[in-house]
């Protein structure tokens, strides 16, 4: 068994660690939406005015602190006032890029709104540039956050909302050099420039407004928005899925996969931190203040649907190993706290690397979930500043390491630590360097499994969950941790 070391140093805080990384993403496709979130007033599925009550109290629990809304590819064929006024006379159209079936609009501005007040959520609205106009888009605008009397504010009003929604994230287009419209950089720049203006500001209401950022390691593509755009924007979005196979031909089983996918599966979930780095650098050349933060609004694993489902629905299962992938995506962002400033998985409900699994009344919680849940401790908390030394997981000519980690402070004072250990057959002995303060009070959680496929099912809801930790030893400062094979551990320390 390998060792490996860490040196925690609790007298040097790096900033804080943004709740929003730990943002979550909702679009119109498959049943995320519907069936998910929404199941209407008259469901024999308990519902407060539509919206799931069981799913409304499990997302709670993980303090989601951001919800992206309504795409996605869907944004930019959605047009909102499709999606307002009373739901029977709301217009029906066909969702092109997800399956082709019928989206009735039932759930809509209010609904969603409705939904964030419920999670205690902010809400983070992607606006249609692809399809859409600028009226439109500055129209919607003025909708949600106008408070005097206007078109707009008078329509809502008449729709059942008295006083204008808080609206602080905005997207202008999604994907926009791809189902955003095939857009070339140069043109998208001139774009953005163009729609942003009438994003305005109402009252005390401040917009941050979000430009479409670049494919995976489309670098010139942040070179000329950050170019072009850089004084008009506060943020830069960052799309980037982890598929094991190959997007087109075959991209790999949630379930059933060889051994050998493991490691390939985390090295690409790793290759975020060379994506956030080299964009990160683009950036700095016309932002070295970092005011501008890295959006990360796409990003989780993306598998073959299971058998039997719509294959534009986008519905896979769960294991261990979306556990780890989460793990060290969110140990790296973390980590990169000066640049990203928010990260939205796709997608909460059935979609992609979800959170939770329905089927008609019964709910299950995915091992992602878990790991959103241990990890929520880091949300707004002082970033400690660690060193990491650990022996490497191969995968062919490419490698990564074989813990990640990541720790802080919260505003009580307590300190926390999460491991994760990407190995899938070895455990590993972790030594801990405590300096700057004690180590009076430790405790910890783990989440593992004894198959890399193993995942929940709604016939064994909890094969995956928590356990307590307790493989550990405390001597003066130094904690030395045994742990175990595909693995992520959360530790609580208290001076």
């Amino acid at each position: 068994m390998s060792q490996h070391k860490v040196v925690v140093n609790t007298d040097v805080k790096q900033g804080t660690i943004n709740k929003n990384i730990y943002g979550h993403f909702a679009e119109h496709l498959g049943r995320c939406i519907y069936e998910g979130f929404w199941v209407g007033e008259d469901s024999s599925i308990p519902n407060t005015n539509g919206i799931r009550n069981d799913v409304v109290e499990a997302l709670k629990n993980i303090n989601i602190p951001v919800l992206r809304w309504p795409g996605g590819c869907f944004a930019d064929e959605y047009h909102w006032k499709d999606g307002v006024g009373p739901r029977e006379n709301r217009k029906r159209m066909v969702n092109t890029h997800w399956g082709g079936v019928i989206e009735n609009n039932h759930f809509g501005t209010h609904e969603f709104m409705m939904l964030c007040d419920m999670l205690e959520t902010e809400p983070y609205i992607c606006g249609n540039v692809g399809s859409g106009t600028i009226q439109e888009m500055s129209e919607w605008v003025e909708y949600m956050t106008f408070d005097g009397e206007s078109p707009m504010a008078n329509w809502r009003q008449e729709n059942g909302r008295e006083e204008s929604w808080p609206l602080t994230y905005f997207g202008v287009g999604n994907e926009n050099w791809g189902c955003g419209g095939n857009m070339r950089p140069q043109y998208y720049a001139d774009l953005y420039r163009r729609f942003q203006t009438y994003v305005r500001n109402y009252g005390d209401n401040k917009i941050y407004r979000i430009a479409g950022g670049p494919n995976v390691d489309d670098y010139n593509w942040t070179e000329v928005l950050m170019r072009e755009a850089t004084d008009f924007m506060d943020g830069l979005s960052l799309h980037y899925y982890t598929i094991p196979g190959d997007f087109w031909l075959g991209k790999g089983s949630a379930t059933d996969f060889p051994e050998d996918e493991w490691a390939i599966t985390m090295q690409k979930a790793y290759h975020i931190q060379e994506l956030i780095e080299k964009h990160s650098t683009i950036m700095d050349k016309y932002d070295p203040e970092k005011r501008v933060g890295l959006i990360i609004d796409e990003w989780g694993t993306w598998f073959d649907v299971e058998e039997g489902t719509n294959p534009g629905f986008l519905y896979q299962q769960n294991t261990i190993r979306d556990a780890l992938v989460a793990g060290v995506s969110l140990n790296i962002f973390n980590d990169h706290n000066d640049r990203v400033q928010m990260a939205n998985i796709a997608q909460t409900i059935n979609v992609l690397q979800s959170m939770i699994l329905t089927d008609e009344e019964k709910m299950i919680l995915t091992p992602t979930y878990h790991v959103f849940e241990m990890y929520k401790v880091h949300q707004d908390a002082e970033k400690v500043a660690l060193d990491l030394e650990t022996d490497t997981l191969k995968a062919g000519d490419k490698e990564m390491p074989q813990i990640t980690a990541s720790a802080s402070q919260n505003k009580e004072g307590k300190y926390h630590i999460s491991l994760c250990n990407v190995d899938k057959d070895n455990e590993a002995e972790v030594t801990i360097d405590w300096r700057g303060a004690g180590l009076a009070n430790v405790n910890g959680r783990v989440l593992t499994a004894d198959e890399i496929d193993a995942h929940n099912t709604f016939e064994n809801p909890d094969n995956i969950k928590p356990v307590e930790y307790q493989d550990f030893q405390v001597n003066d400062n130094q904690l030395t941790l045994q742990l175990p094979a595909k693995s992520v551990v959360v530790l609580s320390v208290e001076e």
